[in-house]
Protein backbone atom coordinates (compact mmCIF):
# COMPACT_ATOMS: atom_id res chain seq x y z
CA UNK A 1 0.00 0.00 0.00
CA UNK A 2 2.78 2.44 0.98
CA UNK A 3 4.70 1.58 -2.21
CA UNK A 4 1.57 2.22 -4.30
CA UNK A 5 1.09 5.64 -2.70
CA UNK A 6 4.73 6.58 -3.31
CA UNK A 7 4.51 5.44 -6.94
CA UNK A 8 1.31 7.42 -7.47
CA UNK A 9 2.78 10.57 -5.92
CA UNK A 10 5.91 10.21 -8.09
CA UNK A 11 3.76 9.77 -11.21
CA UNK A 12 1.74 12.88 -10.39
CA UNK A 13 5.00 14.80 -9.79
CA UNK A 14 6.35 13.68 -13.18
CA UNK A 15 3.11 14.66 -14.91
CA UNK A 16 3.43 18.11 -13.35
CA UNK A 17 6.97 18.44 -14.68
CA UNK A 18 5.81 17.37 -18.13
CA UNK A 19 2.99 19.90 -18.09
CA UNK A 20 5.48 22.68 -17.33
CA UNK A 21 7.75 21.89 -20.29
CA UNK A 22 7.85 24.36 -23.22
CA UNK A 23 5.68 23.41 -26.18
CA UNK A 24 7.55 22.09 -29.20
CA UNK A 25 5.10 21.02 -31.93
CA UNK A 26 5.64 17.53 -33.29
CA UNK A 27 6.67 17.02 -36.91
CA UNK A 28 3.16 15.75 -37.66
CA UNK A 29 1.70 18.88 -36.09
CA UNK A 30 3.85 21.23 -38.16
CA UNK A 31 2.87 19.34 -41.32
CA UNK A 32 -0.79 19.60 -40.30
CA UNK A 33 -0.41 23.37 -39.86
CA UNK A 34 0.86 23.63 -43.42
CA UNK A 35 -2.06 21.59 -44.76
CA UNK A 36 -4.50 23.65 -42.70
CA UNK A 37 -3.16 26.88 -44.21
CA UNK A 38 -3.50 25.50 -47.72
CA UNK A 39 -7.21 24.81 -47.19
CA UNK A 40 -8.27 28.47 -46.78
CA UNK A 41 -12.02 27.61 -46.59
CA UNK A 42 -14.02 25.56 -44.11
CA UNK A 43 -17.58 25.04 -42.88
CA UNK A 44 -18.56 25.73 -39.26
CA UNK A 45 -21.65 23.81 -38.08
CA UNK A 46 -23.53 25.06 -35.00
CA UNK A 47 -26.18 22.48 -34.21
CA UNK A 48 -27.53 20.53 -31.26
CA UNK A 49 -30.49 20.32 -28.92
CA UNK A 50 -30.66 24.14 -28.73
CA UNK A 51 -31.64 24.14 -32.43
CA UNK A 52 -35.03 22.74 -31.43
CA UNK A 53 -36.03 26.12 -29.92
CA UNK A 54 -35.14 27.98 -33.16
CA UNK A 55 -33.65 30.95 -31.29
CA UNK A 56 -29.89 30.53 -31.60
CA UNK A 57 -27.36 28.49 -29.66
CA UNK A 58 -27.46 30.85 -26.64
CA UNK A 59 -31.20 30.30 -26.09
CA UNK A 60 -30.79 28.60 -22.70
CA UNK A 61 -28.95 31.65 -21.39
CA UNK A 62 -30.87 34.37 -23.25
CA UNK A 63 -34.29 33.02 -22.23
CA UNK A 64 -33.03 32.22 -18.71
CA UNK A 65 -34.17 28.59 -18.90
CA UNK A 66 -33.24 26.52 -15.83
CA UNK A 67 -31.68 23.09 -16.20
CA UNK A 68 -34.84 21.43 -14.85
CA UNK A 69 -36.88 22.75 -17.80
CA UNK A 70 -34.20 22.72 -20.50
CA UNK A 71 -33.59 19.06 -19.75
CA UNK A 72 -37.07 18.24 -21.09
CA UNK A 73 -35.88 18.92 -24.64
CA UNK A 74 -34.25 15.50 -24.68
CA UNK A 75 -37.72 13.96 -25.08
CA UNK A 76 -38.53 16.15 -28.13
CA UNK A 77 -35.33 16.43 -30.15
CA UNK A 78 -35.64 14.09 -33.13
CA UNK A 79 -33.63 15.28 -36.20
CA UNK A 80 -34.94 12.57 -38.50
CA UNK A 81 -33.71 14.32 -41.67
CA UNK A 82 -30.08 14.53 -40.57
CA UNK A 83 -27.94 13.30 -43.45
CA UNK A 84 -24.18 13.35 -42.88
CA UNK A 85 -23.49 12.66 -46.56
CA UNK A 86 -25.59 15.68 -47.57
CA UNK A 87 -23.80 17.97 -45.10
CA UNK A 88 -20.35 16.93 -46.30
CA UNK A 89 -21.41 17.12 -49.95
CA UNK A 90 -22.67 20.68 -49.47
CA UNK A 91 -19.31 21.64 -47.95
CA UNK A 92 -17.52 20.09 -50.93
CA UNK A 93 -19.79 21.87 -53.40
CA UNK A 94 -18.84 25.15 -51.71
CA UNK A 95 -15.15 24.39 -52.15
CA UNK A 96 -14.65 23.95 -48.41
CA UNK A 97 -11.80 21.67 -47.37
CA UNK A 98 -12.74 21.02 -43.73
CA UNK A 99 -15.70 20.99 -41.35
CA UNK A 100 -15.67 22.20 -37.75
CA UNK A 101 -18.58 20.58 -35.92
CA UNK A 102 -20.05 21.49 -32.55
CA UNK A 103 -19.56 18.45 -30.33
CA UNK A 104 -20.64 20.25 -27.15
CA UNK A 105 -21.83 23.84 -26.77
CA UNK A 106 -22.34 25.92 -23.60
CA UNK A 107 -25.55 24.04 -22.76
CA UNK A 108 -23.33 20.93 -22.27
CA UNK A 109 -25.37 18.75 -24.67
CA UNK A 110 -23.05 16.21 -26.31
CA UNK A 111 -23.56 15.40 -29.99
CA UNK A 112 -21.94 11.98 -29.63
CA UNK A 113 -22.36 8.82 -27.58
CA UNK A 114 -20.26 10.01 -24.66
CA UNK A 115 -19.93 7.75 -21.65
CA UNK A 116 -19.34 10.74 -19.35
CA UNK A 117 -22.89 12.15 -19.36
CA UNK A 118 -26.50 11.12 -19.98
CA UNK A 119 -27.16 14.55 -21.52
CA UNK A 120 -26.36 13.41 -25.06
CA UNK A 121 -27.89 12.85 -28.48
CA UNK A 122 -27.98 9.05 -28.16
CA UNK A 123 -30.46 9.48 -25.28
CA UNK A 124 -32.90 11.50 -27.42
CA UNK A 125 -35.73 10.01 -29.46
CA UNK A 126 -33.33 10.10 -32.41
CA UNK A 127 -30.83 7.95 -30.55
CA UNK A 128 -27.98 7.99 -33.09
CA UNK A 129 -24.38 9.14 -32.81
CA UNK A 130 -24.31 11.96 -35.37
CA UNK A 131 -20.62 12.60 -34.83
CA UNK A 132 -19.81 9.03 -35.78
CA UNK A 133 -21.82 9.35 -38.99
CA UNK A 134 -20.24 12.71 -39.80
CA UNK A 135 -16.71 11.48 -39.09
CA UNK A 136 -17.22 8.44 -41.32
CA UNK A 137 -18.63 10.58 -44.11
CA UNK A 138 -15.79 13.11 -43.89
CA UNK A 139 -13.27 10.29 -44.32
CA UNK A 140 -15.29 8.87 -47.21
CA UNK A 141 -15.51 12.22 -49.04
CA UNK A 142 -11.97 13.34 -48.12
CA UNK A 143 -12.97 16.35 -46.03
CA UNK A 144 -11.00 17.12 -42.87
CA UNK A 145 -12.88 17.12 -39.56
CA UNK A 146 -12.32 19.58 -36.71
CA UNK A 147 -14.24 19.49 -33.43
CA UNK A 148 -15.57 22.49 -31.51
CA UNK A 149 -15.68 21.93 -27.75
CA UNK A 150 -17.08 24.40 -25.21
CA UNK A 151 -15.27 24.69 -21.90
CA UNK A 152 -18.09 26.85 -20.47
CA UNK A 153 -21.04 24.90 -19.09
CA UNK A 154 -24.51 26.16 -18.12
CA UNK A 155 -25.76 22.66 -17.22
CA UNK A 156 -23.33 20.80 -14.98
CA UNK A 157 -23.08 21.62 -11.29
CA UNK A 158 -19.38 20.78 -11.04
CA UNK A 159 -18.54 23.63 -13.44
CA UNK A 160 -17.53 26.71 -11.43
CA UNK A 161 -20.76 28.48 -12.20
CA UNK A 162 -20.48 30.74 -9.14
CA UNK A 163 -17.81 32.91 -10.83
CA UNK A 164 -19.05 32.50 -14.42
CA UNK A 165 -20.53 35.51 -16.20
CA UNK A 166 -23.17 33.51 -18.09
CA UNK A 167 -25.62 30.74 -17.21
CA UNK A 168 -26.72 32.59 -14.08
CA UNK A 169 -30.34 31.42 -14.38
CA UNK A 170 -29.66 27.69 -14.68
CA UNK A 171 -31.04 27.01 -11.19
CA UNK A 172 -27.87 25.35 -9.93
CA UNK A 173 -27.41 25.44 -6.16
CA UNK A 174 -25.00 22.58 -5.59
CA UNK A 175 -21.43 23.71 -4.89
CA UNK A 176 -19.11 23.33 -7.86
CA UNK A 177 -16.23 20.88 -7.99
CA UNK A 178 -13.60 22.20 -10.39
CA UNK A 179 -11.35 19.14 -10.20
CA UNK A 180 -14.32 16.98 -11.18
CA UNK A 181 -15.13 19.25 -14.13
CA UNK A 182 -11.55 19.15 -15.43
CA UNK A 183 -11.59 15.34 -15.21
CA UNK A 184 -14.89 15.32 -17.11
CA UNK A 185 -13.50 17.43 -19.94
CA UNK A 186 -10.34 15.32 -20.21
CA UNK A 187 -12.41 12.15 -20.36
CA UNK A 188 -14.66 13.56 -23.09
CA UNK A 189 -11.72 14.80 -25.13
CA UNK A 190 -10.11 11.39 -24.82
CA UNK A 191 -13.27 9.85 -26.28
CA UNK A 192 -13.36 12.32 -29.15
CA UNK A 193 -9.73 11.71 -30.05
CA UNK A 194 -9.89 7.92 -29.61
CA UNK A 195 -13.16 6.86 -31.23
CA UNK A 196 -13.74 9.05 -34.30
CA UNK A 197 -10.68 8.66 -36.49
CA UNK A 198 -8.15 11.38 -37.35
CA UNK A 199 -9.17 14.82 -36.06
CA UNK A 200 -7.62 17.88 -37.69
CA UNK A 201 -8.23 20.29 -34.81
CA UNK A 202 -9.89 20.83 -31.45
CA UNK A 203 -11.54 24.27 -31.40
CA UNK A 204 -12.13 25.50 -27.83
CA UNK A 205 -14.58 28.22 -26.81
CA UNK A 206 -15.76 29.72 -23.52
CA UNK A 207 -12.61 31.00 -21.80
CA UNK A 208 -14.22 34.45 -21.64
CA UNK A 209 -16.94 33.21 -19.24
CA UNK A 210 -14.43 33.20 -16.40
CA UNK A 211 -12.90 36.63 -17.00
CA UNK A 212 -13.84 39.68 -14.97
CA UNK A 213 -14.33 42.24 -17.74
CA UNK A 214 -17.41 42.42 -19.93
CA UNK A 215 -15.27 42.94 -23.01
CA UNK A 216 -14.02 39.36 -22.55
CA UNK A 217 -10.39 40.37 -23.09
CA UNK A 218 -9.18 40.29 -19.48
CA UNK A 219 -6.10 38.02 -19.52
CA UNK A 220 -6.67 37.04 -15.88
CA UNK A 221 -9.17 34.18 -15.56
CA UNK A 222 -11.11 33.32 -12.40
CA UNK A 223 -10.10 29.67 -12.71
CA UNK A 224 -7.19 27.49 -13.75
CA UNK A 225 -8.34 25.87 -17.00
CA UNK A 226 -5.45 23.38 -16.89
CA UNK A 227 -4.67 24.17 -20.52
CA UNK A 228 -1.17 22.76 -20.21
CA UNK A 229 -2.58 19.36 -19.25
CA UNK A 230 -5.47 19.46 -21.71
CA UNK A 231 -3.34 20.55 -24.66
CA UNK A 232 -0.68 17.96 -23.83
CA UNK A 233 -3.37 15.28 -23.70
CA UNK A 234 -4.62 16.23 -27.16
CA UNK A 235 -1.13 16.25 -28.67
CA UNK A 236 -0.37 12.92 -27.02
CA UNK A 237 -3.51 11.22 -28.34
CA UNK A 238 -3.16 12.62 -31.86
CA UNK A 239 0.16 14.45 -32.42
CA UNK A 240 -1.03 16.00 -35.68
CA UNK A 241 -4.19 17.44 -34.09
CA UNK A 242 -4.14 21.24 -33.98
CA UNK A 243 -5.34 23.15 -30.92
CA UNK A 244 -7.03 26.56 -31.05
CA UNK A 245 -8.89 28.57 -28.44
CA UNK A 246 -11.39 31.36 -29.05
CA UNK A 247 -10.27 33.26 -25.95
CA UNK A 248 -9.80 36.58 -27.81
CA UNK A 249 -6.22 36.82 -26.53
CA UNK A 250 -2.76 36.23 -28.03
CA UNK A 251 -2.05 32.49 -28.46
CA UNK A 252 -1.21 30.50 -25.33
CA UNK A 253 1.58 27.88 -25.23
CA UNK A 254 0.32 24.65 -26.79
CA UNK A 255 -1.97 26.30 -29.33
CA UNK A 256 -1.40 25.76 -33.05
CA UNK A 257 -3.52 28.36 -34.85
CA UNK A 258 -5.18 31.65 -33.94
CA UNK A 259 -8.91 32.39 -34.11
CA UNK A 260 -10.66 35.68 -34.89
CA UNK A 261 -14.41 35.77 -34.19
CA UNK A 262 -16.57 37.62 -36.74
CA UNK A 263 -13.51 39.63 -37.71
CA UNK A 264 -10.57 39.54 -40.06
CA UNK A 265 -7.16 39.37 -38.36
CA UNK A 266 -6.27 42.70 -36.78
CA UNK A 267 -9.43 44.57 -37.81
CA UNK A 268 -11.55 44.08 -34.65
CA UNK A 269 -14.66 45.67 -36.15
CA UNK A 270 -16.94 43.40 -34.09
CA UNK A 271 -15.06 44.10 -30.86
CA UNK A 272 -14.10 40.48 -30.08
CA UNK A 273 -10.65 40.29 -31.64
CA UNK A 274 -8.38 43.08 -30.46
CA UNK A 275 -5.49 40.72 -29.78
CA UNK A 276 -2.17 40.96 -31.59
CA UNK A 277 -1.97 38.86 -34.75
CA UNK A 278 0.50 35.99 -34.75
CA UNK A 279 3.09 35.99 -37.51
CA UNK A 280 4.22 32.40 -36.90
CA UNK A 281 1.05 30.31 -36.89
CA UNK A 282 -2.02 29.82 -39.12
CA UNK A 283 -4.92 32.27 -38.79
CA UNK A 284 -8.65 31.65 -39.06
CA UNK A 285 -11.66 33.96 -39.21
CA UNK A 286 -15.01 32.46 -38.23
CA UNK A 287 -18.11 34.22 -39.54
CA UNK A 288 -21.84 33.76 -40.08
CA UNK A 289 -24.02 33.93 -43.18
CA UNK A 290 -26.59 35.95 -41.23
CA UNK A 291 -26.33 37.12 -37.64
CA UNK A 292 -26.82 33.90 -35.69
CA UNK A 293 -24.54 30.91 -35.27
CA UNK A 294 -27.19 28.38 -34.28
CA UNK A 295 -30.50 28.17 -36.14
CA UNK A 296 -32.66 31.23 -35.51
CA UNK A 297 -36.00 31.35 -37.29
CA UNK A 298 -35.98 35.16 -37.10
CA UNK A 299 -32.55 35.55 -38.69
CA UNK A 300 -33.24 36.26 -42.36
CA UNK A 301 -30.72 39.05 -42.92
CA UNK A 302 -28.29 36.96 -44.95
CA UNK A 303 -25.09 38.25 -46.48
CA UNK A 304 -25.07 38.02 -50.27
CA UNK A 305 -22.83 35.59 -52.12
CA UNK A 306 -20.78 38.56 -53.31
CA UNK A 307 -20.24 39.74 -49.72
CA UNK A 308 -19.22 36.26 -48.63
CA UNK A 309 -16.74 35.90 -51.51
CA UNK A 310 -15.24 39.25 -50.54
CA UNK A 311 -14.87 38.01 -46.96
CA UNK A 312 -13.11 34.87 -48.19
CA UNK A 313 -10.77 36.86 -50.42
CA UNK A 314 -9.90 39.34 -47.68
CA UNK A 315 -9.24 36.51 -45.23
CA UNK A 316 -6.83 34.96 -47.73
CA UNK A 317 -5.28 38.40 -48.23
CA UNK A 318 -4.38 38.37 -44.55
CA UNK A 319 -2.95 34.86 -44.96
CA UNK A 320 -5.89 33.33 -43.10
CA UNK A 321 -8.70 30.82 -43.52
CA UNK A 322 -12.42 31.57 -43.54
CA UNK A 323 -14.58 29.27 -41.41
CA UNK A 324 -18.08 30.06 -42.65
CA UNK A 325 -20.92 28.98 -40.39
CA UNK A 326 -24.26 27.35 -40.96
CA UNK A 327 -26.84 26.50 -38.31
CA UNK A 328 -28.89 23.52 -39.53
CA UNK A 329 -32.58 23.40 -38.69
CA UNK A 330 -34.03 21.20 -35.89
CA UNK A 331 -34.85 18.45 -38.38
CA UNK A 332 -31.17 18.20 -39.35
CA UNK A 333 -31.35 19.91 -42.74
CA UNK A 334 -29.20 22.89 -43.72
CA UNK A 335 -31.18 26.02 -44.53
CA UNK A 336 -31.84 26.38 -48.28
CA UNK A 337 -30.75 30.04 -48.17
CA UNK A 338 -27.35 28.92 -46.91
CA UNK A 339 -27.09 26.10 -49.44
CA UNK A 340 -27.80 28.56 -52.26
CA UNK A 341 -24.91 30.78 -51.19
CA UNK A 342 -22.55 27.88 -50.59
CA UNK A 343 -23.19 26.44 -54.06
CA UNK A 344 -22.67 29.85 -55.68
CA UNK A 345 -19.40 30.30 -53.77
CA UNK A 346 -18.37 26.86 -54.97
CA UNK A 347 -18.98 27.82 -58.58
CA UNK A 348 -16.76 30.88 -58.11
CA UNK A 349 -14.09 28.73 -56.45
CA UNK A 350 -14.09 26.31 -59.38
CA UNK A 351 -12.99 29.20 -61.60
CA UNK A 352 -10.78 31.19 -59.23
CA UNK A 353 -9.95 28.92 -56.30
CA UNK A 354 -6.33 28.80 -57.48
CA UNK A 355 -6.04 32.43 -56.34
CA UNK A 356 -7.17 31.40 -52.81
CA UNK A 357 -6.07 27.82 -52.07
CA UNK A 358 -2.45 27.31 -51.02
CA UNK A 359 -1.74 31.05 -51.16
CA UNK A 360 -0.10 33.42 -48.72
CA UNK A 361 -1.12 36.94 -47.84
CA UNK A 362 0.32 39.43 -50.31
CA UNK A 363 2.89 42.19 -49.84
CA UNK A 364 0.16 44.64 -48.82
CA UNK A 365 -2.60 44.06 -46.27
CA UNK A 366 -6.20 44.06 -47.56
CA UNK A 367 -7.42 47.58 -48.36
CA UNK A 368 -10.82 49.11 -49.09
CA UNK A 369 -10.26 48.42 -52.78
CA UNK A 370 -9.44 44.73 -52.29
CA UNK A 371 -6.67 42.28 -51.40
CA UNK A 372 -3.52 40.56 -52.67
CA UNK A 373 -2.72 36.85 -52.44
CA UNK A 374 0.54 35.19 -53.42
CA UNK A 375 1.69 31.80 -54.65
CA UNK A 376 5.43 31.64 -55.27
CA UNK A 377 6.43 34.47 -57.61
CA UNK A 378 2.83 34.98 -58.73
CA UNK A 379 0.59 37.62 -57.16
CA UNK A 380 -3.17 37.81 -57.52
CA UNK A 381 -4.56 41.32 -57.23
CA UNK A 382 -8.24 41.10 -56.25
CA UNK A 383 -10.07 44.34 -57.04
CA UNK A 384 -13.25 44.03 -55.00
CA UNK A 385 -14.28 47.69 -55.02
CA UNK A 386 -13.15 49.88 -57.91
CA UNK A 387 -12.43 53.24 -56.29
CA UNK A 388 -10.82 54.98 -59.28
CA UNK A 389 -9.68 54.29 -62.84
CA UNK A 390 -6.23 53.21 -61.70
CA UNK A 391 -4.49 51.32 -58.90
CA UNK A 392 -0.91 51.96 -57.79
CA UNK A 393 1.07 49.28 -55.92
CA UNK A 394 4.75 48.98 -54.96
CA UNK A 395 5.87 45.46 -55.87
CA UNK A 396 8.82 43.73 -54.20
CA UNK A 397 10.37 42.86 -57.59
CA UNK A 398 10.27 43.61 -61.29
CA UNK A 399 7.17 42.44 -63.14
CA UNK A 400 7.64 39.77 -65.78
CA UNK A 401 4.02 39.55 -66.95
CA UNK A 402 0.56 40.75 -65.95
CA UNK A 403 -2.92 39.93 -67.22
CA UNK A 404 -6.57 39.94 -66.27
CA UNK A 405 -7.89 36.51 -65.26
CA UNK A 406 -11.54 37.39 -65.73
CA UNK A 407 -11.73 40.40 -68.04
CA UNK A 408 -11.64 39.96 -71.81
CA UNK A 409 -9.37 42.95 -72.36
CA UNK A 410 -5.59 43.51 -72.17
CA UNK A 411 -4.27 44.70 -68.82
CA UNK A 412 -2.61 48.10 -69.16
CA UNK A 413 0.16 48.75 -66.63
CA UNK A 414 3.38 50.67 -66.14
CA UNK A 415 6.18 49.99 -63.61
CA UNK A 416 8.81 52.43 -62.41
CA UNK A 417 12.18 50.75 -63.02
CA UNK A 418 13.75 52.25 -59.88
CA UNK A 419 10.98 51.93 -57.27
CA UNK A 420 8.92 49.05 -58.75
CA UNK A 421 5.79 51.13 -58.13
CA UNK A 422 3.30 49.95 -60.68
CA UNK A 423 0.15 51.64 -61.92
CA UNK A 424 -2.61 49.46 -63.32
CA UNK A 425 -5.40 50.86 -65.42
CA UNK A 426 -8.87 49.90 -64.21
CA UNK A 427 -10.55 51.79 -67.03
CA UNK A 428 -12.12 48.68 -68.54
CA UNK A 429 -15.22 46.50 -68.12
CA UNK A 430 -14.41 44.58 -64.91
CA UNK A 431 -15.94 41.62 -63.14
CA UNK A 432 -18.58 42.85 -60.67
CA UNK A 433 -17.65 40.38 -57.91
CA UNK A 434 -13.85 40.29 -58.05
CA UNK A 435 -11.69 41.59 -60.89
CA UNK A 436 -8.49 39.54 -60.65
CA UNK A 437 -5.07 40.37 -62.05
CA UNK A 438 -2.37 37.71 -62.28
CA UNK A 439 1.06 39.33 -61.89
CA UNK A 440 4.27 37.29 -62.23
CA UNK A 441 7.48 38.83 -60.93
CA UNK A 442 11.08 37.99 -61.85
Amino acid sequence: MKRTIITTVFAIFCMGLLAQQPYFPAKENLEARTEFEKARFGMFIHWGISSFLCDGEWVMNSRQIPVSEYNKLIDFFDPVEFDAAAWVNIAKQAGMKYITFITRHHDSFSNWDTQQSDWKITNTRYGKDVLKMLADECQKQDVKLCLYYSITDWYRSDYQWETGRTGKHSGRTEKSDWASYIRFMKAQLTELLSNYGPITAIWFDGHWDQTTHENRTDPVANVDWHYDEIYALIHQLQPQCLVANNHHLPPFPGEDFQIFEKDLPGENQAGFSGQAVSNVMPLETCATVGRSWGYNIKDTNYQSTKELIHLLVRAAGYGGNLLLNTGPMPNGKIQPEHIERFVQMGEWMKSYGNTIYETQGGFVRPQTWGAVTQKGNTYYIHVLNKESDSLALSFPAKIQSARWLNADVPLVWQQDRKTNETTFSLNAPLDDVDAIMEVVVK
